[in-house]
This record gives structure tokens, sequence and C-alpha cells, in this order.
């Protein structure tokens, strides 16, 4: 066999010749190179195609994970803008317990008569101190934050009961001290007679005063003890012009010999308010007032009441 190859080295051609033996190397080695060829071929298109495989899979994890992550992020984000409008319900129910008990300290420090100043609930109290240093300051985790809260908000009912309470009862016992009789029935005038057994001016015997009498100039003001409701004004035998007032409690009032009488039946008096006009009416020797505290229907010393300082 020849093989006739042109070459641009020398400008000629050559030819080459092949026996039988080198005819079957010659067709070994190009059967050979054939499969090299379609081993390596096979090798790396298959190596393509499991990297290929492999890629997918670690994108789709990795999509998989970022879902998971943005699920997670979604959950805490509406968790925490839940606990931070409780939060905020929270802060507007302490803010409102806080205006309350202002109210009701304001109130209770006019009807004790405290020292304003002292009880100042316009303005925060005054403190103070050194500062810490940021790094020595502990970090407070949320839960024990809302913790403190919530103790701050039961603190702050369980204070505004108390202080209702308290008010409550200070007003019943400025109410108690308005209706319960106490101080003199003039504004100027003097005792000229007292409770108990004397001798009576008209008749000479000794008979029982069952009030107190205040003399003093006609025309001076009478004023009612306590607070109460009219229930007599006008005449009466031996009274003269007479008021009575009834304080509740079991507590009633007269006031006798009145030149004039500044109320009627039904009116409802407050402590110290004129309620007549001193006089001499009815079995009287000259201006004064008759006194008498009548206690559950009974009439008792009316002395233990003028001097009450209540």
């Amino acid at each position: 066999m020849k093989i006739i190859l042109f070459t641009k080295r020398h400008g000629k051609a050559t030819t080459l010749c092949f026996d039988r033996i080198g005819h079957c190397v010659l067709l070994l080695a190009i059967v050979a190179t054939l499969g090299a060829g379609v081993f390596f071929s096979g090798y790396w298109l298959g190596r393509d195609d499991s990297s290929s495989r492999l890629d997918s899979r670690l994108v789709s994890s990795w999509q998989q994970r970022l879902a998971a992550q943005q699920r997670e992020l979604a959950a805490l984000r509406d968790k925490s803008r839940a606990r931070l409008e409780a939060m905020m319900i929270r802060l507007g129910q302490l803010q409102a317990h806080v205006i309350r008990l202002d109210v009701l300290g304001k109130r209770l420090t006019r009807m004790a008569k405290l020292d304003r100043a002292e009880f100042d609930f316009d303005h925060a109290p005054a403190i103070g101190g050194p500062a810490r240093p940021r790094s020595s300051q502990p970090e407070i985790p949320l839960d024990e934050f809302f913790g403190a809260i919530s103790r701050l908000e039961r603190r702050l009912s369980d204070s505004g009961q108390k202080l209702s309470a308290l008010e409550t009862m200070m007003l019943h016992r400025n109410l108690q001290k308005q209706v319960y009789p106490a101080g003199r029935p003039i504004s100027k005038g003097w005792i000229s007679s007292y409770f108990g057994y004397r001798v009576d001016p008209f008749t000479g015997k000794r008979e029982h005063h069952d009030g107190m009498d205040f003399a003093g100039k006609r025309g001076s003001p009478v004023v009612a003890v306590a607070a109460g409701v009219v229930t007599w004004a006008g005449k009466r035998y031996g009274y003269g012009r007479l008021v009575e007032i009834d304080h509740g409690n079991g507590y009633i009032t007269r006031y006798g010999h009145n030149d004039v009488v500044l109320v009627k039946a039904g009116d409802r008096v407050r402590k110290g308010q004129q309620i007549a006009k001193m006089g001499s009416t009815g079995r009287s020797t000259g201006p004064h007032v008759h006194f008498e505290v009548l206690r559950n229907g009974r009439v008792v010393n009316p002395q233990r009441y003028i001097y009450s300082h209540r």
C-alpha cells in the first residue's frame, strides 16, 4: 500500500509504503483513536449533565431556605407589631390611671387642706443623681419589661382604689361635719342662760330650761349651726317666731324668739347660713335666741355642741 503526501517543506510529493503488518497497525490506531474520542466525549457530556443536576438541586435548596426565612421574618414582624399595639394600649391605660390619680390627689389636697406646694400634681417630683456609665447599665429583656409594666399597672389600679376609698371617707366625714351641730347660733352676743334648772323669769319658780339663751342686739344675725332642712319656720307657742332644722342622724336644732325669719319650711340650709334676725317674740324678756338641740327626740345640753370644733 502506498500513501502519497504533499508537503511544503521540499515542494515534492512523498510516498509512504506499508506492508500488511503496517496496514493492521494503522487500522488499530485509527480504531483506538475513535474509541478514545467517543469515551471522552461521553465522559464530559455525562459530567456536564451531573453538574447541571447538582446545581439545580442546590439552587432549589437555597430557594426553599430563603422562603422559610422570609416566612419566619413575616411571622416575627407580625408578632412584633401585635406586641407593639398591645404595649400602646397598655400605655394608654396607664396614662388614664395616672390622670385619674392626679385628679384625685388634687381633690384630696384641697379637702384635707394640705400644702399644695408639697403635693404638686401638675409637675413631676424633683429627683436626680449621678449618671452611671453606659457600659454598666444592664439591658432589660423584653419579657421582663412587659412584666414591669404589668406590675406598675396593678400598683396604679390598687392606689386608685385606695384613693377613691379615702375620698369617699373624707367626703362622708366632711358631710358629717357639715350636718353635725357645732358652734354658736349667733355671730355676735353672749350667753345669758344655760341648760338645766333655773328660776323662771315669769313665774319665779324653779323650772328646767331646755336650751341655752344667747343675748345680743335686736336684728343681729342668727345662723344655722349645721346643714339641714328647715322643718318649721313661723310662730309657735312660747317660742315666738321659731326656726327648726332637721340635720339627719337624729339631730334637730331650734332657734326661738326671732324678730324676722329668713327661711321657710322645706328650704335646705348650709352650716353658718343666716336663717333669722334676733328678736324678742314669744315668751321673752329681751332680744335673744333660745337655742335647743334634740337628739333622737330628746332635748340635750347644747353646751357640748357649742364648744365643738367640728
